[in-house]
């Protein structure tokens, strides 16, 4: 039978000093400030600031300090954060054309007006461990070849889109321009189906890990994708809002996007000419591995608006993606079953109990059965 717990509300206090304990760590070594977090892992504040869909570095950075690195547990903390704001106005669509670039190259074009910017990245280390970072203390070298520093009043430059020179031949779909205000995920449930607005608000908020792996089963065959990076873009563009009172948009701050934009084969449908088409990623900060991800999943999703058959690839259901894809509610659903379930747990043993008994009595009627059977 049921036995309620006792003392559960001492022992929630405790493991929560515990757990500031453990979070704390050994006091002989220094604590984690929030600026080191910020500036020093700065891929990990940029994931939980777009998974949690908030642009706040600081808050991002305290998320993950208070949950120990857990990056999942920082985006839950940040989303419940959010819905305390107040909601002032909402922006005007970001320009990422006059985006401020650090960093743009493209996969399809080797020559680019403005050149190839490589910026900071991994893509060309060698994937070695680098023990002097271990020298804590020791004043830091130059890196090699390392370029010289921008005067001041220097900017990123501003260039075009490389898409725009397939669009001078009609070689690649046009930009899909919105003719409405997109639906807010944040604010409203998920409808299916839904637009191509909702569904790339739901993969940029998405788990980065099911985002990859949806979008690395179209390259092996789960999809009919075959896609080249036509452009990945990482800089800083200006946030613009509307001053009815004034009469003109205000610059009220800039953010940091990483954008990327493929180009995929596409050989025609009964409702379009073979021409190339596009898969779009747009994320808060540094997040090349996710924008690319995005992209790819963007892509095969938009099979039935291009006209195309669908193979049943996973990344073609819309269902399956945008309902697995999000990461805190996937964590509260699987992680719930943790919690005190006694009472549902009594009552399968109750049924399991009566069935085994169920199961024992038929048998030994059966047993009862067969002598008389072989007499007759």
């Amino acid at each position: 039978m049921y036995v309620a717990v006792k003392g559960g509300e001492r022992a929630i206090d405790n493991a929560h000093a515990w757990l500031a304990e453990e979070r704390r760590g050994a006091r002989d070594v220094p604590e984690l400030t929030i600026p080191q977090i910020r500036q020093q892992m700065a891929l990990a504040v940029n994931r939980v600031m777009a998974e949690g869909s908030l642009y706040d570095p600081d808050l991002a950075a305290l998320a993950i300090k208070q949950a120990r690195g857990d990056l999942i547990e920082a985006v839950f903390l940040i989303r419940a954060y959010r819905t305390t704001l107040p909601r002032f106005a909402a922006s005007n669509p970001v320009d990422t054309a006059q985006m401020a670039l650090d960093r743009r190259i493209s996969a399809t074009f080797k020559d680019l007006p403005g050149g190839q910017i490589l910026g900071p990245t991994f893509d060309y280390t060698h994937r070695l461990l680098d023990f002097t970072l271990m020298a804590e203390g020791a004043p830091e070298a130059p890196l090699p070849g390392q370029p010289p520093v921008a005067a001041d009043g220097d900017t990123p430059p501003h260039l075009p889109h490389v898409s725009e020179h397939l669009n001078h031949d009609g070689l690649i779909e046009p930009a899909p321009q919105g003719e409405t205000l997109p639906p807010d995920l944040t604010r409203s449930p998920m409808e299916l189906p839904a637009d191509r607005a909702l569904r790339l608000q739901a993969i940029t908020r998405g788990d980065e890990g099911f985002i990859l792996s949806m979008a690395y089963s179209t390259q092996r065959g789960y999809g009919r994708t075959h896609a080249f990076v036509g452009e990945l873009r990482l800089g800083r563009v200006a946030v613009e809002v509307d001053i009815p009172e004034l009469g003109f948009a205000v610059e009220i701050g800039e953010i940091e996007l990483t954008e990327c934009e493929t180009v995929n084969q596409f050989k025609g449908s009964r409702s379009e000419a073979p021409q190339f088409t596009r898969g779009y990623g747009l994320v808060f900060g540094q997040s090349e591995r996710k924008a690319i991800a995005m992209s790819l999943v963007d892509r095969a999703l938009r099979w039935k608006e291009l006209g195309e058959d669908n193979i049943g690839a996973p990344a073609q259901d819309e269902e399956f993606v945008l309902m697995h894809a999000d990461n805190v509610q996937a964590t509260g659903f699987l992680e719930h079953i943790k919690l005190p379930h006694y009472v549902d747990f009594q009552a399968e043993m109750e049924l399991v109990r009566r069935l085994r008994a169920e199961a024992a009595a038929a048998e030994a009627q059966q047993h009862q059965q067969q002598p008389q059977e072989a007499a007759e």
